[in-house]
């Protein structure tokens, strides 16, 4: 597999590099540089959204009737690649990369016409509900009861972790609407509007002190049957589609990034007056987590090729989601080793966009503690990297 540009994809790089240069303003720039999860505040990742929206870049995944870029394997790489070296705001993936696939593949065509417009210009902003009080990476065993009554499911239970559903207005959610037989096979998945009555958000504040993920409560909340995405008791299948799409992704650029950063903190920051990139041990376990990195580079590109041959990521995104989690919590501690005493400076309001609060210590070390606290959780949602594991055993391995 040749793995150099062509001059193609050299002038498309040159062409995205300039329009980042361009539209990539300093309070952007600043909110991508100050973002400790996957997740940018609704405010700034709305704004580049607009932007991207107005260029025809939103959506570079998407099918060309649908509003996509028609970009080539190669150049969606680019893009996502340059992004993260610019340090842009992260787009919400919910709408964009994940409900938007389901509804291509499983969603009538009134909701397609409805909905993926809307997600394109970010109209509508979306919330996950699959996860529940006991019932994360075991997502089968999951209680969110949907019992029908006429035109409408009635819902009662809750759902956790849900990722920024209090900016949310509307979610999609995966509801037990059978209680017999296997129980993969009595959830249904359905799209509902966060305004229903009796539906409350409670904030669940992180380690690191921030609100990004809550618990949703479900109080006889009735949702209309249209809203349903498939077959009654098939969203098994649903969920599956979906969750290739939220465990893949090019993460090697992103880690690239945080090589070079950690690398750069060690050749700043002093202990005892030496530096910590001196260190052979130090700069050995660096050096290792560069040539891991690379070696995703190498995956990625492969997984690429599958895709420009019509193929969807499969178990390889169970392989790119353990890799890339795995890494990217390395690099954290990495990070946090070369900060030392700075790491643990408690600074949430420094770390605001916009903020006029001096930084303790360098400002480089900012995001380190909260991203370290944030992305422990990265090899827990999406599937645990235990669950990923036994997807690659089972459908790789054989086993």
């Amino acid at each position: 597999m040749d793995l150099h540009f062509t001059r193609e994809d050299a002038a498309f790089r040159d062409e995205v590099r300039s329009f980042l240069d361009e539209k990539l303003t300093p309070e952007l720039k600043e909110a991508g540089k100050l973002t400790t999860s996957v997740f940018t505040d609704k405010q700034w990742n709305l704004a580049w959204q607009k932007i991207l929206h107005e260029k025809g870049w939103v959506a570079p995944a998407w099918p060309v009737e649908h509003g996509g870029t028609g970009w080539t394997e190669m150049q969606k790489y680019i893009w996502a690649s340059e992004c993260a070296r610019a340090g842009t705001p992260n787009l919400s993936p919910m709408g964009l990369r994940m409900c938007a696939p389901v509804l291509m593949k499983y969603g009538t065509p009134e909701q397609k016409a409805f909905y993926l417009p809307r997600i394109l210009k970010g109209e509508d902003y979306w919330c996950q509900g699959y996860s529940e009080p006991g019932s994360g990476s075991d997502l089968a065993s999951l209680q969110l009861r949907a019992v029908s009554d006429g035109d409408d499911y009635v819902l009662n239970g809750s759902k956790i972790w849900t990722t920024h559903a209090h900016f949310a207005n509307r979610m999609f959610c995966l509801v037990r609407t059978r209680w017999d037989g296997k129980p993969q096979e009595g959830i249904t998945f359905i799209l509902l509007e966060m305004d229903t009555p009796g539906l409350k958000v409670e904030p669940i504040i992180t380690l690191a002190g921030e609100h990004e993920v809550n618990q949703v409560f479900f109080d006889d909340v009735r949702v209309p049957k249209a809203n349903r995405v498939g077959p009654e008791h098939e969203g098994w299948t649903v969920a599956k589609y979906l969750l290739e799409f939220e465990r893949g992704g090019a993460y090697a650029a992103g880690l690239s990034v945080g090589v070079e950063k950690v690398r750069a903190i060690a050749s700043e920051e002093r202990a005892d007056g030496a530096r910590l990139i001196d260190d052979p041990a130090f700069r050995r376990r660096l050096d290792e987590a560069e040539i891991s990195v690379k070696a995703m580079e190498v995956t990625e590109h492969r997984v690429m090729a599958e895709l420009a041959g019509g193929k969807n990521p499969g178990p390889a995104s169970s392989m790119l989601k353990t890799r890339g989690t795995e890494m990217t919590q390395t690099l954290d501690e990495l990070a946090i080793e070369a900060l030392a005493y700075y790491a643990h400076v408690d600074q949430r309001d420094a770390r605001e966009p916009g903020s006029n609060v001096e930084p303790v210590g360098p400002a480089y070390g900012l995001t380190a503690m909260p991203r370290y606290l944030n992305n422990r959780a990265a090899s827990i949602y999406g599937g645990s990297n235990e669950i990923q594991r036994g997807i690659m055993a089972k459908l790789v391995l054989g086993l």
